[in-house]
């Protein structure tokens, strides 16, 4: 029975959840908690953090053991006697031992510098990957929604006509209208069934790429809150100062150093300068220092003779070193293509950066000119709307009192039509970058 309530109500849960409607900052949530980029780049920071401790361990001594049993027989020295004989013997090695990287040419620190450097950047590559997210599948959100406002237009457009037919064949039943009236209203109905159809699975393939952008279940139903409140703040006023008019240089200078294709990219420099540091490093001289103690056990087995035990022989024949070994690299090709590579990536890298500065520039310059046309063109096309719409109704009464023909109602529809849609787009696009414009000034896309 407990298993029944908690099944019921884990079912009551899941209707209710997919019953909701989704505003667009619901859906940059859900996608960015759930995106696979995200999860990959959780694995990737741990990995960053994990190499960190590595490079400083890289600083600590090398400790190594090592045990050795060893059969010999036939012809061999004795130890004891430093002679040849023909006896079959056990020797027993232990060695502990370890190892100080005293000099290699500054590689281990740098190695250190570029391990502590990408865990630092741990946070700008999450943020990063969360803000790509977040602009795809707002740009998704918007073409779902702007299709799915589409199919409210077209069905409005539709029954309009349906009631237009309606009334034609009535004043046909009349005499008041011909048989090429009916005709040519029932070809203005079936292309109006054939919008709809047509924008219904646009919708549908609209919602299809909104779902796999947010990783969300293809089967679950995922219902848009078209008319959510940011969206009509963001439609109802332009976000841009008389300043941002006249000049972006101010948005795009306060945005780069939080830009983060921007951090990317001098992570990417600073990253290729240790390369470049630490393949340099491996071309000076190492120094390394090694200590340890030996000792050993011996036994003749073709002799029957009286030998010191094992603890005493391991105690006795114990035997310490101190090792301090320079290693001068003369010749090796593969180092000195390894310097020349990371030169190359290092410069290469200095090459993106300025790309992606001076395309982060571009991208704020056209959204604030954008937004600012956007906002423009949705307000002529408030006032084409207006006016298409009372040149519609006008005309649909003239067309009523047989003044006008069916040829030009069927024109006035479309103008309304194709003004509604454009003014719907207008407004789509005016989101975009409207958001962008406040992401650029400092804002987050997630709120």
């Amino acid at each position: 029975m407990k298993r029944i309530v908690i099944l019921i109500g884990w079912m009551l849960l899941a209707s209710g959840v997919a019953a909701q409607s989704w505003s667009l900052d619901d859906c940059m949530k859900y996608a960015v908690g759930h995106a696979t980029d995200v999860k990959r780049e959780t694995i990737n920071a741990r990995q960053r953090k994990q190499d960190y401790h590595h490079a400083v361990a890289a600083f600590l001594p090398t400790v190594s053991g090592g045990v050795q049993g060893q059969y010999a027989w036939g012809r061999n020295i004795d130890p004891e006697t430093n002679t040849y004989n023909n006896v079959t013997t056990f020797n027993n090695y232990y060695q502990l031992y370890a190892e100080l990287n005293v000099f290699d040419g500054f590689a281990t620190i740098n190695a250190f510098r570029q391990a502590r450097l990408s865990r630092d950047y741990s946070a700008t590559a999450m943020q990063k990957v969360q803000d790509n997210i977040a602009i795809d599948v707002m740009q998704k959100y918007v073409d779902a929604a702007y299709a799915e406002a589409s199919i409210r237009i077209a069905s409005e457009k539709l029954d309009e006509s349906r009631r237009m037919l309606a009334k034609t064949k009535r004043q046909y039943e009349l005499g008041e209208k011909g048989r090429p009236d009916v005709v040519q209203m029932e070809s203005q109905v079936a292309e109006d069934e054939y919008c709809l159809t047509h924008q219904q699975n646009m919708a549908r393939q609209s919602l299809l790429a909104l779902k796999s952008a947010m990783n969300y279940p293809v089967g679950d139903e995922l219902k848009l809150d078209i008319m959510s409140k940011d969206k009509e703040e963001s439609l109802s006023s332009c976000p841009l100062t008389a300043e941002d008019k006249r000049n972006s240089e101010n948005i795009y200078q306060s945005f780069l150093n939080l830009s983060p294709d921007v951090r990317s990219a001098e992570y990417e420099v600073e990253r290729a300068r240790y390369d470049y540091k630490i393949a340099k490093g491996r071309l000076l001289p190492s120094l390394s220092l090694t200590g340890g103690v030996t000792t050993n056990y011996y036994k003749n087995l073709s002799l029957k003779g009286q030998y010191d035990g094992f603890a005493s022989q391991f105690r006795n024949n114990r035997g310490e070193y101190l090792a301090l070994t320079l290693s001068i690299p003369i010749y090796n090709s593969d180092r000195w293509h390894s310097v020349k590579k990371a030169r190359n990536d290092w410069q290469l890298a200095q090459v993106n950066l300025e790309e992606a500065r001076r395309k982060l520039h571009d991208q704020i310059a056209q959204a604030v000119m954008d937004a600012e046309g956007y906002a423009k063109e949705l307000r002529q096309m408030q006032k084409k709307v207006a006016s298409d719409s009372l040149a519609y109704h006008m005309s649909s009464r003239k067309f009523e009192e047989g003044m006008l023909s069916t040829f030009d109602l069927h024109t006035s529809a479309q103008t309304l039509l194709e003004s509604r849609i454009k003014q719907l787009q207008m407004q789509m696009l005016l989101v975009i970058k409207q958001r962008l414009v406040e992401y650029y000034k400092g804002e987050k896309l997630i709120r």
